[in-house]
């Protein structure tokens, strides 16, 4: 032992950036030299020299009795008190024995972004060692993606990270994010939205949670995506979040394949409270007159739907489209039914294309109808239709009769479906309805071009509660093509 007891001697152990060469002069021991490349791998615990991350000249202060740890306890806490700090919450907590070092650890919070009142929020920090906790685990945020400018930030949203070991916490972490398809250079973003990751334990709520969503359908590839675009999943417990959401949703008629598509791209619907918006918003939707067995193929439709303060929208919607095309309720239910977005459009943005029409020489009436059967025609930019409308006035000749039969002609491309399958009926000399040749598949257009006479329109496809899609003639399907409905229904009926 070096240090001895020694009458009326106060002996002060001093830790510098140069405690090894200090030692060296008692122990006799030449200084370690720590090779440069340790401080350069990817994601090391090492801490580089950045200037605002130097070592402190004091650690932790003076070797003291008990007399003199209490004496100097109250000391620091009286500085603490004149910076405006309260110390309540550290009584239990060992502290530096000098103000020094106290006020070195202020101050080096103050410089990386912390005020005061941060600090009060979590006093607790100001027992972290600079040199043990708050360098080590700062300098390895920053190199797996936190800026530097945004740190104190992050230490606000989560103090907590200070106390943490860099190898046996943290590291672990970001090797599960990495293992989860997390892109690198997402990780700290991903932080940045959810820093209390960093806190969860890998064999808890990360883990069953990934495992539940992939035994629903989800790919394991897209689960990376989810997380960077929505991490707070992560943190949600299957047993009384996720799976009651969706047992709920399946309840609704909607298949699992589907709510696992809905979920790879708009991962956010995880975060719904079922309990306080999504079960409110299918009254809501009921309320206004949709039928329980459409929930499905809305919520498929636009799944932001079950999010939304639905209710207020509903009603505003349902007032301007009575106010303004003399819509009813029974048929804006219609119109929800056939295109949800509509609770969202902008009643800017509605009444341009109406008006458009209007202006055509159709009546209101006509324009009423065209927009039940067709809602997307609310949605169309006015240059597109004024083009097709042209077009069907000047190449197709036909009378406004039809169009406001089949409103459909204007949502289709003018340039790649509607000029050259019109061409090729000129070529052939047939003559038909609107819906024969713009209302199929290209595969299907030739096979009828070749037919030796005009068959009759089918009806499109319908969704039915339970998630199967039913197809005219589906009778004739193998097993093996039954079993893609639910895929088909998700990609026909959600834009992503």
């Amino acid at each position: 032992m070096l240090v001895r007891k020694v009458s009326n001697l106060k002996f002060i152990v001093r830790i510098t950036s140069e405690y090894p060469i200090a030692l060296s002069k008692h122990l006799k021991l030449s200084p370690v030299a720590w090779p440069e490349e340790s401080f350069q791998k990817p994601f090391s615990t090492k801490v580089s020299n950045f200037p605002e991350y130097e070592m402190p000249t004091v650690t932790w202060g003076v070797i003291q009795g008990r007399k003199e740890k209490l004496v100097s306890r109250v000391i620091v806490c009286d500085y603490l008190k004149s910076i405006g700090i309260i110390p309540d919450e550290l009584e239990g907590l060992e502290l530096p024995s000098t103000v020094e070092v106290m006020r070195e650890r202020v101050e080096f919070l103050q410089k990386i972004g912390l005020t005061i009142d941060d600090i009060n929020e979590y006093p607790l920090m100001l027992g972290c060692s600079l040199r043990k906790n708050i360098i080590p685990v700062l300098g390895y945020l920053e190199k797996i993606g936190i800026p530097r400018g945004r740190m104190g930030e992050f230490v606000k949203n989560y103090p907590q990270c200070l106390h943490a070991s860099v190898v046996v916490e943290l590291a672990p972490v970001i090797r599960l994010l990495r293992g989860l398809d997390v892109e690198k250079q997402d990780i700290g973003y991903v932080l940045m939205k959810y820093p209390e990751l960093l806190g969860f334990k890998l064999e808890g709520t990360m883990s069953t949670s990934v495992a539940y969503l992939v035994s629903i359908g989800v790919n394991p590839r897209d689960i990376g995506p989810m997380v960077t675009q929505y991490p707070y999943f992560l943190g949600m417990r299957v047993g009384t979040v996720i799976k009651p959401l969706v047992e709920y949703l399946v309840s609704l008629g909607l298949p699992k394949k589907v709510l696992a598509r809905i979920f790879e791209k708009r991962a956010y619907i995880l975060g719904y409270d079922l309990e306080e918006t999504v079960k409110p918003n299918v009254h809501c939707l009921m309320s206004f007159g949709i039928r329980r067995e459409a929930l499905a193929s809305i919520i498929a439709q636009y799944p932001q739907i079950i999010g939304l303060p639905l209710k207020a929208k509903l009603s505003s919607q349902q007032y301007f489209f009575n106010l303004k095309l003399k819509i009813n309720p029974d048929e804006f239910a219609l119109v929800v039914e056939k295109m949800p977005q509509i609770v969202s459009l902008n009643q800017k943005v509605i009444i341009k294309p109406i008006e458009f029409l209007l202006g055509r020489g159709i009546s209101s009436d006509d324009v009423a109808k065209m927009v039940v059967q067709c809602p997307q025609l609310v949605a169309l930019q006015v240059g597109l239709m004024k083009n097709s409308y042209y077009y069907y006035k000047t190449e197709l000749g036909r009378a406004v009769t039809e169009l406001v039969e089949f409103p459909e002609y204007l949502t289709y491309s003018l340039e790649s479906r509607i000029k050259p399958r019109h061409q090729r009926l000129q070529s052939k000399g047939i003559k038909c309805s609107l819906a024969w040749f713009l209302n199929c598949s290209d595969q299907r257009f030739e096979e009828r071009l070749q037919g030796e006479y005009i068959d009759a329109e089918s009806r499109g496809p319908t969704f039915f509660m339970g998630g199967k899609l039913e197809l005219p003639g589906s009778e004739i399907l193998s097993e093996e093509e039954d079993d893609s409905d639910d895929e088909i229904l998700y990609r026909r009926t959600v834009s992503l």
